[in-house]
């Protein structure tokens, strides 16, 4: 095992000194093609670009990014994105409490948290795919 990795060490080493020039300067090679490190966006694939491109349009199509805080009134509710008519929701009614009153949320008007009182509103959401 040592002796392949001395002798890989070797290779290298003589691979370096051949790519100096007449000079003396040793010659820049590039890992990439296009002569740097590629970005995220040039290597990412799949989902992973997906979510890339939407963020570039300003959208969070699989709800990856923290909600935006509404006041939780009647009037201003806070918006539950769901591809279902219905999605199970935790409401944390205090700021340091360690207890999270869970309840369903329904299609339709704007409902309200039992213990607190703030209300929550489900909002149609179609996948991006």
């Amino acid at each position: 095992m040592a002796s392949r990795l001395l002798r890989g060490a070797r290779t290298l080493a003589a691979q370096a000194l051949r790519a100096r020039g007449p000079s003396g300067a040793a010659a820049v090679r590039s890992m990439a093609s296009g002569g740097g490190v590629p970005t995220d966006e040039e290597q990412a694939t799949g989902l992973e670009r997906e979510i890339m491109l939407a963020a570039k349009k300003g959208l969070d199509p699989y709800n990856i990014l923290a909600p935006k805080g509404a006041s939780g009134t009647r009037e201003d509710p806070n918006l539950v994105p769901s591809i279902s008519s219905k999605r199970i929701v935790g409401c944390i009614c205090e700021e340091d409490n360690t207890s999270v009153v869970w309840f369903w949320l329904h299609k339709g008007e704007a409902q309200r948290c039992p213990r607190c009182g703030a209300h929550y509103k489900l909002v149609p959401q179609q996948l991006a795919h």
